[in-house]
C-alpha cells in the first residue's frame, strides 16, 4: 500500500491477513522496513492486521512538533476513517500500547477487544525514560545502554561473561538498521517521539476504560516492570499474564500470541 492520506497526514500502512481487523501500533523508533514484524507473525495468520508507521517515524510523513499523545491516538483513528473501518481490536506494543490506552479513552466505540503488550499507564508508573538518554546516541549505542534493561537477566556482569553472545546481539541490530534512521529528518522525529512519551499518564483515567482488555508483558522486562502491569489492572475488565523473556517477550515466548489470539476470539 502507497502513503494513505488521512485527514491528519500521510501515513505508511501495511495490511496482511484476512478476517476481523486488528490495529497493530508498534513502539518507539518502529519502522515497518525492519523485518520480520507483526506481519511476517502468527497475528496475520487469523485477522486482517493493519499495521503502520507512527507520525514522525519511518515512511510516514514528519510534521513539525511538539506532538502529543492525543496526536498519536487522533492519527490512529483518522487511519481508520480512511479505511472505512468502524470498529477492530487494538493491539499497543510498548509506546503503542500508551497510545492504545489514549485511544480507548478517547475513542472507546472504535475498540472490540484491547491487548496492551509490555507498556505502562505512565506518571509515576511510567516505562523507561528515553527522553532522557543522550541526543547524540546512535541507534546501537542506545540498543547497548538499554540491554540490561531490555532484559534484567542482562546485567553488566552477564555482558562480560557472555561477549559472543553480546556481539552477536549487536551484529543482529546492525543487520536491521535503516539508513535513514541518521539522519536529521529521522532524528527529529524520533525525538518528538519520545518527548510526547515523557507526557503520558493515565493511571488517573484507568478505571473509566470499560474495555475488555489482556494485558502481557515479560517477566524480566526493565523496561515496563511488573508493577507497571499490575497497575493497569485497574482496567476493570482486564486481566494480566507474565511470559518468559524481557521487553521482546512476544518472540521470546511463542504462548503469548498464543493467548492473544485466543483472547481476540479467533
Amino acid at each position: 500500500m502507497p502513503l494513505l492520506k488521512t485527514a491528519r497526514l500521510e501515513m505508511f500502512v501495511e495490511e496482511r491477513g484476512h478476517g476481523s481487523p486488528v490495529l497493530f501500533i508498534s513502539g518507539t523508533g518502529a519502522d515497518l522496513r525492519v523485518k520480520p514484524n507483526v506481519l511476517d507473525g502468527p497475528l496475520s495468520k487469523k485477522f486482517r492486521v493493519i499495521a503502520y508507521d507512527q507520525r514522525g517515524l519511518g515512511r510516514t510523513r514528519k510534521p513539525s512538533g511538539p506532538y502529543e499523545m492525543r496526536d498519536y491516538s487522533k492519527d490512529a483513528i483518522a487511519l481508520l476513517d480512511s479505511l472505512g473501518i468502524e470498529q477492530v481490536h487494538l493491539v499497543g506494543v510498548s509506546f503503542g500500547g500508551m497510545v492504545a490506552l489514549h485511544i480507548a479513552l478517547q475513542f472507546p466505540e472504535r475498540i472490540k477487544k484491547m491487548v496492551l503488550c509490555c507498556t505502562s499507564p505512565g506518571g509515576v508508573f511510567a516505562s523507561f525514560p528515553f527522553h532522557e538518554l543522550p541526543d547524540d546516541q546512535n541507534e546501537i549505542e542506545r540498543a547497548i545502554q538499554l540491554m540490561e534493561f531490555n532484559d534484567l537477566r542482562h546485567t553488566k556482569s552477564w555482558q562480560e561473561n557472555n561477549s559472543s553472545t553480546v556481539e552477536a546481539m549487536i551484529q543482529m541490530m546492525e543487520s536491521r538498521l535503516i539508513n535513514d534512521h541518521a539522519t536529521p529528518e529521522f532524528k527529529r522525529g524520533y525525538r518528538e517521539q519520545i518527548r510526547a512519551r515523557a507526557q503520558h499518564d493515565v493511571v488517573a483515567d484507568l478505571e473509566k476504560i470499560k474495555l475488555e482488555t489482556f494485558i502481557c508483558a515479560g517477566l524480566h522486562d526493565g523496561i515496563a516492570p511488573k508493577e507497571n502491569q499490575k497497575i493497569l489492572e485497574k482496567i476493570p475488565q482486564s486481566r494480566c499474564e507474565f511470559y518468559n523473556g524481557g521487553h521482546l517477550f512476544l518472540i521470546e515466548d511463542s504462548g503469548a500470541w498464543r493467548d492473544i489470539i485466543e483472547f481476540l476470539g479467533y
